[in-house]
């Protein structure tokens, strides 16, 4: 996030701030029974929250904004809130004692108000979907667990409870705390029966069950779920062949004759930048902010503020509400000492404990901040007179999208802009690993998408054609693999002395990559790229191969993690470094 960024972000915390503060009193008053009488934790959350803005990140401010909006637009159920909180307290977790009942925190009462509380008129549950995303040692096994008994006991009579999760070791985590459950409640097991991945309850008018399903399940048919927690779902990746979000589909998939259906997503950050999760994140977000409208979407979002300094005690208090309830008021510091000592253990500090998507500088070329701190606003076909311009083309075939990139230098202020545009065809779409992230792209003006199941190749000569009439072309090179049907429609229509292929060796790499990285590290950054988010995705993606004269060149990290954003960008540099006027 870029200077500029934060400071709106910073202007927007603060009227949201002073928005809760004034609707505090109103809200107070007017639903003064309702909050009474779910009881003193939920008020004392918010009381926090709103006189403590700075404690608290902007996305916890906006949550608390959205609470006192629903509760005009809807009907609050105490009933229902309290009957839940009621058999939270009856039951005992695993504890460092052995196990022990917990009382629900403020930000729990919180959490459990909004999944639980409001109502759409004919009296179904508004909330459909709760994102709860919070650092480790909060508490999750425990929320999960208790939702998921609940819902076998007190949902539908045929209710079908699913935890789903990356692997069978989480899987087993929330299991093992529900079976505990359980036998807690019914020591003798008269009412329950267990095996190895489901518990299943009978009771006299009830035949309901809670079973954990991983990512690599051999069968999820005859599926009728009620409930879905998706555990630990930040970790969930897309790899050739498979899409890291097909369990969760799956799963909502079948819920759509409840009545009642509730998905939880329930996780931590984690190195996976590119997972599902990461991505709708960002979606979630909108929501928050208003941006997007869906009142049947709860998220509790715990984060540093983009501003935040990661080694300020204030910072983890802010990212941890449990610090000295379920951590010890000390962890934090001795954590973030270890996290000093390497790169690996500072990755697992942030992602962990500060609750941030983040990678190993000595994997990740660039990371997402400096990568975002490079895009800015400009019109590449309005530069003043005309300059010099290199273009670069890497193109797919139906697999995934191809990337056109236009640089032009300018001597009026000394820096080189950018221009991406990306490629898809619309037939490849279904099933693709990154389909959901491709479809948000299109939606949102960043990926144009071509008719038909291959790249064609005509619309994007059409688009370099028209952009010629704008910019002084110079050079256009191209990978050669897959390029031969749009370098010779560029051949025949003019590009002769102008099209040429570009290496792809380290050797011709080595210079564009240390001057991009000059560039970009220049403050204020002398190369800016258009404000194309698949931009970031694709520097994010790269890391740097030597090969054995210490020559540079990007590769991808794995398989769906594109990098021809990148490819096409630093051909350019070299072509505009190459170019004799």
């Amino acid at each position: 996030m870029n200077v500029a960024e934060i400071k709106t972000k910073k202007a927007q915390k603060k009227a949201v701030a002073a928005f809760i503060s004034e609707r505090w009193a109103v809200v107070g008053e007017k639903h003064k029974k309702s909050l009474t009488g779910v009881g003193n934790g939920l008020i004392s959350y918010l009381d926090e929250v709103v006189s403590n803005p700075d404690g608290h990140n902007l996305y916890e401010l906006l949550a608390v904004k959205r609470f006192f909006e629903l509760l005009d637009k809807y009907s609050f159920k105490v009933g229902r809130v309290r009957r839940f909180f009621k058999f939270y307290h009856a039951l005992r977790f695993s504890g460092l004692q052995g196990r022990q009942h917990y009382r629900l925190t403020p930000i729990q009462c919180f959490q459990f108000a909004n999944i639980y509380g409001f109502a759409l008129p004919d009296g179904r549950r508004l909330c459909r979907t709760a994102y709860i995303f919070v650092p480790r040692k909060f508490s999750k096994t425990t929320s999960a667990a208790a939702m998921a008994v609940y819902d076998m006991l007190f949902g539908d009579d045929n209710a079908q409870a699913y935890v789903g999760a990356n692997s069978y070791d989480q899987a087993k985590v929330c299991f093992d705390e529900v079976r505990n459950i359980m036998f807690d409640l019914d020591g003798d097991g008269k009412n329950f029966q267990v095996n190895r991945e489901k518990i299943t309850f009978k009771g006299r008018h009830r035949h309901s069950f809670i079973q954990c399903l991983t990512a690599n399940a051999k069968t999820k048919d005859g599926l009728f779920a009620s409930l879905v927690i998706m555990d630990e779902y930040a970790q969930a990746r897309n790899t050739a062949g498979k899409n890291g979000a097909d369990l969760r589909n799956v799963l909502t998939t079948s819920m759509g004759p409840r009545v009642n259906p509730l998905l939880v997503i329930i996780t931590t950050a984690s190195e996976v930048v590119d997972g599902p999760f990461a991505h709708e994140l960002e979606g979630v977000k909108k929501v928050l902010e208003g941006e997007q409208e869906n009142d049947t979407i709860f998220a509790s979002l715990f984060m540093p503020d983009a501003w935040d300094d990661e080694s300020d005690p204030k910072t983890w208090a802010k990212v941890q509400p449990h610090l000295g309830v379920t951590v010890r008021p000390d962890y934090y510091e001795q954590e973030y000492r270890t996290a000093q000592l390497s790169d690996e253990n500072m990755v697992a500090f942030r992602t962990k404990l500060l609750n941030v998507f983040a990678l190993s500088a000595k994997e990740r070329w660039f990371t997402y901040e400096k990568a975002q701190t490079l895009l800015g606003k400009f019109d590449i076909d309005h530069l003043k007179g005309m300059p010099l311009c290199a273009v670069a083309y890497d193109l797919s075939v139906h697999d995934d999208f191809s990337a056109v990139s236009y640089t032009c230098y300018s001597s009026g202020t000394k820096s080189f802009y950018c221009h991406t545009d990306y490629y898809f065809p619309e037939g490849a779409l279904v099933g693709h690993p990154n389909e959901q992230l491709y479809r948000r792209w299109h939606k949102d003006g960043h990926l144009k998408l071509c008719q038909g199941s291959c790249i064609d190749v005509r619309m994007i000569a059409d688009d370099i054609l028209a952009r010629s009439k704008r910019v002084r072309i110079v050079r256009v090179g191209y990978d050669a693999y897959k390029a031969q049907d749009l370098t010779s429609i560029l051949l025949t229509i003019g590009g002769k002395g102008i099209v040429q292929p570009y290496g792809q060796t380290n050797g011709n790499f080595n210079l564009p990559v240390e001057s991009f990285e000059m560039l970009a590290y220049a403050d204020p950054p002398k190369i800016v790229l258009n404000e194309n988010p698949i931009n970031v995705f694709c520097l994010c993606n790269c890391v740097l191969s030597e090969d054995n004269l210490e020559n540079k060149k990007p590769v991808k990290i794995s398989q769906n993690q594109k990098i021809d954003g990148t490819i096409t960008m630093l051909m350019t540099l070299g072509q505009l470094y190459r170019y004799e006027r």
